[in-house]
C-alpha cells in the first residue's frame, strides 16, 4: 500500500507572510480566497453550487513553519493556558492539515470563491468535500 499525498490545486489568498494570517477562518467579514483546482480534478466540482457549505482541507508546511516541531502543547496568548495540539488549529501538529467549513460564493470551472480563510497565498489544495453539519 502507497501513501502519497496528491495535491489537487491551489489557494489564492491576500496572505503573503505567516504573520498576516489570521488565527483562525472569518467566513462573515475575512477576504474573498480563490480555490484553483488542477484541470485534471476539475470534473470533480459536478455537483457544487453556489450557497454549498464545503470542506477545505489545505497542507501547511509550505508557510515557513520548522518540521521539527514536536511540542504537542502550546500556550493559548487569547485564553493563557495550555492546549494540546488537538485542541487548537495551530499549524504545528504532526500533519500540518488545515481544514475549513465555508459556503461557495461564487465559481467557475475550477475556481472556487470563498470567504475567510486563514492561510498563506498559494497554499496547496489537498481536498475538498462537501460539508455535514449538524445541529
Amino acid at each position: 500500500m502507497s501513501n502519497t499525498l496528491r495535491f489537487i490545486g491551489t489557494i489564492t489568498t491576500p496572505y503573503q507572510q505567516l504573520r498576516e494570517c489570521p488565527n483562525n477562518i472569518d467566513p462573515q467579514g475575512g477576504p474573498l480566497c480563490e480555490i484553483h483546482v488542477d484541470e485534471q480534478y476539475a470534473a470533480g466540482l459536478q455537483g457544487l453550487n453556489v450557497g454549498d457549505d464545503i470542506m477545505l482541507l489545505y497542507w501547511l508546511r509550505d508557510d515557513g513553519l520548522s518540521t521539527d516541531h514536536d511540542a504537542m502543547n502550546e500556550w493559548t496568548k487569547r485564553q493563557g493556558m495550555s492546549k494540546g495540539t488537538f485542541a487548537l488549529r495551530t499549524p504545528h501538529r504532526p500533519n500540518p492539515i488545515g481544514v475549513a467549513v465555508l459556503a461557495i460564493e461564487g465559481m467557475s470551472e475550477s475556481t472556487l470563491r470563498v470567504r475567510g480563510l486563514d492561510c498563506l497565498n498559494q497554499t496547496k489544495l489537498v481536498d475538498i468535500k462537501p460539508a455535514i453539519l449538524r445541529e
